[in-house]
């Protein structure tokens, strides 16, 4: 019997019921949904391709902006974007459009279609990409549309980058597996368990290409000082990616205390409750009128069971005894529990590299450069308004990609 963590918590929609639900559109002229996707995706196009039963075209329109559009399906916060901004919203609810997509990615892959192609000639130059989440899947599709050699470097020996610390629940391996294979296929070349800045240094990879781009996602977990040294505590990362290889095939503790309260900790509030853990208690900083989880995620993780405590602050840890203290109320909390999860933020790992920014206003095209002219970042480096999530890495992606053609004697 396969555990729970293994199976998808979602089920899709079956021929039927994604017609029934693309059949709520109300085929805007304008389609505001289509405004709202970071990666330009446009769901108003895909979705009436869904409702007169053209999926081969809605999978077409899909892969023309997305190469990551069966990840995207299932883990972008489509209720902070597409869904957010969809008409049918003023009447009931928003179309599932995340969900629709699902079944349109998974209808591509079961009869075997091969969208991605490379059309323009090459144009003799190479770019190097160094991580393989998804801004750098994103930026390597489309340099290699223009033209371009691209070779990714992964200090890694699976690719993916952070993708690969989703919980298989949420995102399988096989799906992750898939979208890289179609990358392959184009002509962007890989190379695994190659730790840039140790391993081989920036400069040597420099001079291998024509441009750089760094696109280290933030795989590095927070520790907050109070819980430095204490056996006790696990950074959340690192118990995702544990529970990850191994499939859920891991037994735990059944009173787990979890600090954070992002799409992180939930992944780690919902991974325990499948893994059979009985207690699983959250203590969040932020309340809930200002939660930074996705809906979803929040909604899944509390219908398991999972006791959130929000508003409080730890200021006190004593082995596995933690003390909060409530930032507005006049109000303390203790709890004792076999094991504490620190999911409090992340950071990249590019200290090797010695990489200083361009400081430029959120939204231009400074945020993807450094003092390097020749050196780019991308995802979650560049401080996007879409940072830490999938489909802002995919926005970032091809931006990064746009703007070196540009630099290169490219299009404008």
């Amino acid at each position: 019997m396969k555990p729970k963590y293994v199976e998808e918590l979602e089920q899709g929609f079956t021929p039927l019921t994604v017609c029934e639900e693309a059949s709520r559109c109300l085929l805007c002229l304008d389609a505001p949904c289509s405004k709202a996707c970071p990666a330009g995706t446009d769901p108003g196009k895909f979705i009436r391709s869904v409702r007169f039963r053209n999926f081969k075209g809605a999978a077409e329109t899909v892969r023309e902006n997305n190469a990551l559009g069966a990840i995207c399906a299932r883990v972008c916060p489509t209720e902070k974007y597409c869904q957010l901004g969809c008409s049918r919203s003023g009447i009931d609810k928003p179309i599932d459009i995340g969900k629709i997509q699902r079944y349109i990615t998974d209808f591509e892959e079961s009869i075997g279609m091969d969208i991605l192609r490379v059309e323009n000639e090459d144009n003799g130059k190479s770019i190097g990409i160094v991580g393989s989440g998804p801004s750098a899947l994103q930026a390597s599709v489309e340099l290699r549309k223009l033209g371009y050699k691209v070779v990714v470097y992964e200090k890694e020996e699976k690719l993916g980058g952070t993708l690969r610390l989703i919980p298989e629940y949420r995102l399988p391996d096989r799906i992750i597996d898939v979208e890289i294979e179609r990358i392959k296929k184009i002509g962007v070349e890989f190379k695994t368990k190659v730790n840039v800045g140790k391993d081989i240094s920036l400069e040597e990879i420099k001079n291998r290409h024509d441009a750089i781009i760094i696109a280290a996602g933030f795989s590095k977990g927070k520790c907050l000082d109070l819980f430095k040294n204490n056996d006790n505590v696990e950074i959340a990362f690192d118990f995702l990616k544990r529970i990850k290889e191994c499939k859920g095939k891991e037994k735990v503790s059944n009173n787990i205390l979890v600090i954070g309260g992002g799409d992180v900790a939930m992944d780690v509030n919902t991974t325990l409750k499948l893994l059979g853990c009985k207690n699983v208690t959250d203590v969040v900083y932020e309340e809930f009128c200002e939660f930074k989880a996705s809906k979803k995620e929040l909604e899944s993780a509390q219908r398991l069971g999972v006791s959130i405590i929000d508003g409080y602050v730890p200021v006190e840890v004593n082995n596995k005894e933690v003390v909060f203290k409530h930032r507005v109320l006049d109000a303390c909390l203790k709890i004792i529990a076999d094991k504490i999860i620190l999911a409090v933020g992340q950071y990249a790992d590019v200290e090797n590299l010695n990489l200083k920014l361009v400081k430029g206003e959120v939204n231009s095209k400074d945020v993807y450069l450094t003092d390097d002219p020749k050196v780019f970042v991308a995802g979650d480096l560049a401080h996007s308004p879409y940072d830490k999530t999938v489909v802002g890495g995919v926005r970032t992606g091809k931006e990064v990609a746009h703007l070196i053609d540009s630099k290169l004697g490219g299009k404008k």
